[in-house]
């Protein structure tokens, strides 16, 4: 018997037996699924990390005002701290080595957003020029804020696609009015969409979608804040190529604590940092998916060796013919391993539409973005095939080593 005739003595031997067979694939399945899914969802995270490092800058080091500190806790810290503020922009510039710039930014409170009759929800943020190169934002059309927008206090902003849709519909948005609370702004450009809100190590960016940006200087001018607010949200600072954005991290730190007078009201991120403890969780969570993936696939390894075994038993009879017929005993063990491949590599296939369509049915119902690599789907189908061949080795040497003259008189 050539491979050709074996293979499909082997199909037709799964064919004779459809629910047996199927329920023997079922572990197969759910581990080639399980681990196509895991890698799916753990690329996809890993994906999502990397785009909001990108924005908050890898080479970067954010300086932020605490948030939610309850107002008695702001004025015990206000009578030794202004919070952050330009001062802390300026000193950071000026007292550590390797900062090639510090770039303020605020966040406006807003309660209406116009422009000719229509609305927007939208957060406004005050920022200096360059800041779309700090924050790897994208300029669809138009322009961004320059130093003349600072210098001059310009009434001018940069919108969102979402708002821009929201305020003038199919119209251009460029040289449009927009009313921000009580302050008319001319629209000098529009970004396009960096996709949804994302968090990572408890910090979260929004779509510019949803984001107007102004000049920092003109939002500190024509908008009022509550005096025991930090005077700037949030000042990035950009450091040079050379230099390690923890030990910045640390330099800035011990000048702000000075600063500060030993005031807690401001926290440092340290981006570089957050991508590390991003890949320590995903590789963990792979672990123990890849644990879990294993089992089923060790389950199904165990399945199919003891339906293989049990076929053996059901075909001695036909394995003494065919010994008696001049078939040999490589040929018998052949015959076995390739039914035992065809189950796995079956199983496998059905494996692989199931991990796809449940990272596609993850990425639907709960958010999460999924990416599904030939990677993912080769190592499963590898795995599964080996388990497959590993499983029938020992039946098919079992059936090899069978006399021909018992396995006759087998009934």
């Amino acid at each position: 018997m050539d491979v050709a005739e074996a293979i499909r003595a082997a199909l037709d031997s799964l064919a004779a037996h459809k629910l047996r067979s199927a329920l023997t694939m079922l572990g197969m399945i759910f581990g080639v699924g399980a681990v196509i899914a895991m890698l799916a969802i753990g690329a996809g995270a890993e994906r999502q990390a990397l785009e909001l490092i990108q924005r908050l800058g890898l080479s970067n080091v954010l300086v932020r005002a605490r948030q939610q500190l309850k107002r008695d806790e702001l004025e015990e810290m206000r009578k030794k701290s202004l919070g952050v503020s330009m001062r802390d922009a300026r000193a950071i510039i000026e007292g550590v080595a390797g900062v090639e710039r510090a770039a303020p930014r605020i966040e406006i409170e807003t309660w209406r957003i116009l422009a000719a009759g229509s609305n927007t929800k939208a957060k406004v943020f005050g920022v200096s020029a360059g800041h779309d190169q700090l924050s790897d934002l994208e300029v669809a059309s138009g322009r961004f804020l320059d130093h003349q927008d600072e210098r001059s206090h310009a009434q001018v902003a940069v919108i969102g696609e979402r708002s821009a849709s929201d305020l003038f519909g199919f119209d251009s948005p460029l040289g449009g009015r927009v009313k921000i609370n009580d302050v008319w702004f001319e629209v000098v450009g529009m970004l396009r969409n960096s996709g949804g809100s994302r968090t990572l190590g408890g910090v979260t960016l929004g779509s510019t979608a949803d984001e107007i940006y102004i000049p920092v200087t003109t939002a500190m001018r024509k908008f009022d804040r509550d005096s025991l607010q930090s005077p700037l949200d949030e000042i990035i600072v950009r450091l040079e190529d050379d230099v390690a954005p923890r030990e910045a991290a640390a330099a800035i730190r011990a000048l702000l604590d000075r600063l500060h007078s030993g005031a807690e009201d401001f926290e440092l991120v340290v981006p570089e940092a957050l991508l590390e403890q991003s890949r320590r969780t995903q590789r963990l969570f792979n672990i123990v998916m890849g644990c879990i993936a294993g089992i089923s696939l060790l389950v199904g390894g165990i399945g199919i060796m003891n339906i293989m075994l049990a076929t053996v038993l059901e075909r001695t009879r036909e394995i003494g013919v065919r010994r008696a017929l001049g078939a040999r005993g490589l040929d018998i063990r052949r015959q076995f391993l390739i039914e035992s491949f065809a189950i796995s590599a079956i199983g496998g296939l059905v494996g692989i539409a199931a991990g796809v369509l449940l990272a596609k049915v993850v990425a639907a119902s709960a958010g999460w973005p999924t990416v599904v690599t030939l990677t993912s789907i080769a190592l499963s189908t590898g795995v599964s095939v080996l388990v497959g061949l590993v499983s029938g080795i020992y039946p098919a040497a079992r059936a090899a080593a069978l006399d021909p003259i018992e396995a006759l008189r087998y009934e």
